[in-house]
């Protein structure tokens, strides 16, 4: 018969460790930060979405906005088709369907030739031919972008059937045999009576970043089986060992554009994940000269971007890169963002230069196709996202909070000093 002695102790057990398992919480309900269990998290701050999630992103009134949306939209994803590399209508030049396809944005049939070969440059004007579904386009959009607000619904959540169409997703895009993609690039952005792929269509793969984020939080919450943890992995390697490979990849890569910039975001990110962290430093050290220096005038503008028909929105969009880039480079101990070329130029003088244009206090005279006023709202975000990565309160405005509503994922995401 046990004592009453010896049922005291158990329970006091029992007590102890129900104790060392529940995060603690504060006189105000919240979790306290040093208690909470963090997703290791290669591109995002892992320990932001932990204290929204103890919090109950729903409750918290400066997030319920945007968690509520990203639950709407996961569950409307619940129903959505799975994306694959194999579904669409045309067929690669190499005639296997599991080859990524697509052609370049700003090309089209010449007028002038019976069969419009080849085709002609139209910079900055889109023929939406090239995100039919005879490509892969809109297939690899739709499947990244699903999985990866599956994965982050499913981690803010709990709720499994998120977490269970996430991995249905991953599975057919990168693991299962009959749909799989191949990890390379050979037949992107091709040009009609010109080639067959170019090195300018690895910048679509730039969202790989948020697949290796939704992979993460989804094997945090034991949602992966070993064997789809390796296989991923095993992809993403081979993607790697591609982009620094291939004649393309290295074509990309010595680009002077955002080009580059997201060709380097794409492998520091990957490098970062496989743990490959000397390469990883050495492509940040690289940029300091090659993507920094090199893409940034004494005034702090963009003269490659500035060059083009959409000027702005390719200003806002390389600088993004190159603050990405910053922020591998905060995690790993390399200050990029402080990094000055021999002219005493850098990243906070490209923010400097365009915040006039970001508030409408001076007027873009460059070429700028589309809703000018589109492009400067997505601009005033890039300064909340700056701002939130590389604790920079001075970017965060009341004027530039305008930017964003507070039903963006952003907002989540990427909260401003001050505002966590």
């Amino acid at each position: 018969m046990i004592s009453t002695r010896l049922i005291a102790f158990l329970l006091a057990l029992m007590l102890l460790a129900l104790c060392r398992c529940t995060p603690a919480a504060n006189t105000s309900g919240e979790v306290a930060a040093a208690d909470l269990p963090v997703p290791e998290l290669t591109n995002l701050d892992g320990r932001l979405l932990a204290e929204i999630k103890a919090g109950g992103g729903a409750q918290v009134e400066r997030w319920a906005p945007a968690y509520a949306r990203l639950i709407g939209r996961a569950d409307s994803l619940l129903d959505a088709p799975l994306y694959a590399v194999t579904q669409k209508t045309g067929v690669p030049p190499s005639g296997d369907k599991h080859d990524y396809l697509s052609l370049a944005p700003y090309w089209w049939p010449d007028p002038e030739k019976e069969d419009g070969l080849p085709w002609i440059r139209r910079d900055g004007e889109r023929n939406p031919r090239t995100a039919g579904l005879d490509v892969d386009v809109t297939a690899r959009r739709n499947a990244f972008g699903n999985f990866y607000h599956l994965s982050l619904a499913a981690y803010l959540s709990d709720r499994q059937a998120y977490a269970d169409r996430a991995r249905q997703q991953l599975r057919t895009w990168f693991l299962d045999p009959e749909t799989r993609m191949h990890p390379h690039l050979e037949y992107a952005q091709g040009i009609p009576g010109r080639n067959d792929g170019r090195c300018y269509g690895i910048i679509e793969f730039r969202a790989i970043t948020e697949v290796i984020t939704g992979v993460e939080l989804l094997g945090f919450l034991g949602e992966l089986t070993d064997a789809e943890r390796e296989g991923f992995t095993s992809w993403i390697s081979d993607y790697t060992d591609w982009l620094v490979s291939s004649e393309l990849g290295r074509e990309e890569g010595s680009r002077h554009n955002n080009h580059g910039t997201w060709y380097d975001v794409q492998l520091v990110s990957m490098l970062r994940y496989l743990d490959r962290q000397e390469e990883a430093g050495a492509v940040l050290e690289r940029a300091k000269t090659d993507r920094i220096a090199a893409h940034l005038a004494a005034d702090g503008s963009q003269p490659e971007e500035i060059a083009r028909t959409k000027s702005l929105s390719y200003s806002t969009m390389n600088l993004e890169g190159l603050t990405i880039l910053a922020y591998h480079g905060k995690r790993m101990g390399i200050d990029l963002w402080n990094y000055q070329d021999e002219e005493g130029v850098g990243l906070p003088d490209a923010y400097a230069y365009l915040r006039p244009y970001a508030l409408g206090e001076r007027e873009w005279t460059y070429p700028q196709l589309g809703d000018l006023a589109e492009v400067r709202r997505e601009l005033r975000g890039q300064f909340l996202r700056a701002g939130s990565q590389m604790d920079e309160p001075d970017y965060c405005s009341e004027a530039m909070r305008g930017a964003r509503s507070d039903s963006s994922l952003q907002r989540l995401l990427y909260p401003c000093p001050g505002a966590r």
